[in-house]
């Protein structure tokens, strides 16, 4: 008889936009313990769950990264294979409302749980960063190789963050910063707050897109080839 050997991977942020669409793909060969602090609800991620086979593979845990105690029960609490890390306050609008908030979010808690990740013998570390890390390049083809220059809280955390993983990587703890292009696409935890999507939802009810510039050139990725790639 072939046994099967299930990884369980953690999902930081799990009940997001990304996380929505993620999870479910996960559970197709891996347990998945979700923890989220749940500011939008999680019916949108209870459904897609649902919707799928290895439904009860699934584990979802409310929680907030910023209480190291919570996240360290978490981390005791389930065998941890791989960490792919989502959490944050997203966007630049949002980062910018509250600093002192999206500080303790976006860096100190993301610190948090890559280092308990590393104590509790986590293998694999996937930190979402950002292509915001870049910040407005002359370039017309932004690469790994250029500097990083970032412009705002929200980038200049995701850059830090990838400083605090990079430190922690050796033999026994693989990690890897993801800088994503900007997000499009339909998720169950909808976006729209997002160009692709604004537009789109623009052309379905009003029959009409506005273009404001029309000179800018931006970086778009679809949520199924992100999350395929994750």
């Amino acid at each position: 008889m072939l046994l099967v050997c299930m990884r369980t991977v953690l999902v930081t942020g799990g009940a997001g936009y990304l996380g929505c669409v993620l999870v479910p793909k996960l559970l197709a060969h891996n347990r998945v313990v979700v923890f989220d602090a749940m500011w939008f609800g999680r019916e949108a991620l209870d459904s897609a769950i649902a919707a799928v086979d290895g439904a009860a593979n699934a584990t979802v845990v409310e929680g907030d990264i910023r209480d190291t105690k919570r996240v360290e029960a978490l981390f005791a609490e389930h065998s941890i294979d791989a960490v792919i890390h989502l959490a944050a306050v997203s966007n630049d609008p949002c980062s910018d409302l509250d600093a002192d908030l999206t500080r303790s979010v976006n860096l100190e808690g993301t610190n948090t749980v890559m280092r308990l990740a590393k104590q509790f013998g986590v293998k694999r570390f996937v930190n979402a960063s950002s292509a915001s890390v870049y910040g407005i390049k002359a370039d017309p083809n932004v690469t790994e190789e250029l500097l990083l220059e970032p412009l705002t809280l929200y980038a200049k955390y995701k850059a830090e963050t990838e400083d605090t993983l990079n430190s922690l990587i050796g033999d026994d703890f693989c990690g890897v910063s993801l800088r994503a292009a900007t997000v499009c696409g339909y998720s169950p935890r909808l976006r729209l707050d997002l160009t692709i999507n604004i537009l789109t939802y623009h052309a379905l009810t009003r029959g009409e897109i506005r273009v404001f510039g029309g000179d800018q050139m931006r970086p778009n990725i679809h949520i199924q080839d992100l999350t395929d790639f994750y």
